[in-house]
C-alpha cells in the first residue's frame, strides 16, 4: 500500500515556515554570502530540475546513466543473487524511481522506500508505480539526505536494509565528505544490511566534458533552472539570461566542476540580502567526483562495509559495487 509521507518539506514550495524549510534556505543564502559563491546540487533538484535531469540522461553524451543501465542488465540475475531478494530498498536520491523499479523483477523487495529532496515530484512518481507494483509496500519519503544526522522513521523496517545509491550520485561529495555520508549510511543499516552503489570511474577528458556540456544544451538549462529555484525559494531576482553554464573536468581536484559564470555585472538581490556578482564571477553549483576502482572499494571498506561484488562495463567506465555492512565487532 502506499503511505504518503509527511517527513520534511518539499523544496518546490516557496517560503516554507517549517524548522526545515527555514534551514535550507538558510543554506542557499549562505552559499551565495560566501568569499566564493555556491549552491548545493541538491537545490539543482526541484520539479523541473528532476525533469531536465531525465533529459540530460536522453543526450548521447551523458553515458553514465546508460552505462550504468547495461552493467545492470547484463550482470542483473548476478547481482540478484548476490543482494538477495526481500529486501527494504531504501532508494536514495529516487527522481522518478525507474532505476529502482527495473530491479524490482529481480530483487523482488518487501519494502520500496524512495527519497528524494524534491517531495511533490516523487509523490507523483511513486503513485504511478505503484499501479504497476501493488504487491510491494512503498513509503516515500521527501527529505534531505545529503548532510547532518537524518534517520530514517519508524516506517521503514530494519530488516534486510539495502541502500540503493545509483547514478555515481557519491561523487556529488568531496572525499572527506563520502566517507562521513557513507558511515551514516553504515549505522542505518543494521546488522543484516547493505549498499547498492553506482560510482563513476575515471576517464578521458574529453568525454568527461562532453557528458557535462552537452551540444544540445540541456546540461545548460538544467544547471541555469537552480537560478529560477533560487528566486522562487529566497524572493531573489536572478535574471536567468545573465548567466552561462560552465562545466569542465578539473584534474588536480579528479572532478567534474558544473558553475555559473555571470555574463554582466549585476546586482542580486533577495528578501533579507543582496549581491553584487561582476562579469566572469562564478557560482559553483556541483562537483562530480570520479574514481578509480580501488579507491571506490577503499573508501566503502572505510565506511564500515566489505564489497561483496563489483560490476563493470566493457570500456571500464563505470563499476556497480555491492557491499555488506560489517558487524561492529568484525570492525579493527
Amino acid at each position: 500500500m502506499l503511505n504518503r509521507s509527511t517527513e520534511a518539506p518539499s523544496l518546490d514550495v516557496p517560503f516554507d515556515t517549517s524548522a526545515e524549510g527555514l534551514r535550507l534556505r538558510a543554506e542557499l543564502e549562505a552559499g551565495l554570502r560566501a568569499p566564493h559563491a555556491c549552491i548545493s546540487p541538491k537545490f539543482l533538484y526541484d520539479a523541473l530540475g528532476s525533469k531536465l535531469f531525465e533529459a540530460i540522461c536522453e543526450v548521447p553524451e551523458y553515458y553514465p546513466t546508460r552505462t550504468e543501465a547495461a552493467i545492470f542488465e547484463r550482470h542483473g540475475a548476478e547481482i540478484a543473487r548476490a543482494v538477495g531478494t526481500g529486501s527494504t530498498l531504501i532508494d536514495l536520491g529516487a527522481g522518478n524511481c525507474a532505476k529502482a523499479a527495473r530491479l524490482f523483477p529481480l530483487l523482488h523487495p518487501a519494502q520500496y522506500v524512495p527519497v528524494d529532496i524534491s517531495a511533490d515530484f516523487l509523490q507523483d512518481a511513486v503513485e504511478r508505480l505503484q499501479q504497476r507494483f501493488r504487491h510491494i509496500e512503498m513509503n516515500p519519503l521527501g527529505m534531505d539526505f545529503s548532510g547532518g544526522d537524518w534517520r530514517l522513521p519508524d516506517v521503514v523496517r530494519q530488516e534486510h536494509r539495502l541502500f540503493f545509491y545509483p547514478g555515481s550520485s557519491i561523487g556529488n561529495f568531496s572525499p572527506e565528505d563520502a566517507l562521513a555520508f557513507l558511515r551514516r549510511v553504515r549505522a542505518q543499516c543494521g546488522p543484516d544490511g547493505g549498499i547498492l552503489i553506482g560510482i563513476d570511474l575515471a576517464k578521458e577528458h574529453a568525454v568527461l566534458d562532453a557528458a557535462y556540456d552537452d551540444a544540445l544544451g540541456v546540461t545548460a538549462a538544467f544547471n541555469l533552472n537552480v537560478l529560477r529555484h533560487a528566486n522562487l525559494l529566497l524572493g531573489a531576482d536572478f535574471d536567468i539570461r545573465a548567466w552561462r553554464h560552465h562545466g569542465f573536468y578539473n584534474e588536480r581536484e579528479g572532478r567534474v566542476e558544473m558553475h555559473l559564470e555571470a555574463r554582466r555585472s549585476q546586482q542580486v538581490t533577495w528578501r533579507g540580502g543582496s549581491r553584487r556578482f561582476e562579469a566572469g564571477e562564478r557560482i559553483h553549483t556541483e562537483n562530480s567526483y570520479k574514481y578509480r576502482p580501488a579507491a571506490a572499494v577503499g573508501l566503502l571498506e572505510q565506511a564500515g562495509f566489505a564489497a561483496a561484488g563489483v560490476w563493470t562495463d566493457e570500456r571500464g567506465w563505470f563499476a556497480v559495487i555491492h557491499a555488506r555492512a560489517i558487524p561492529p565487532g568484525a570492525l579493527h
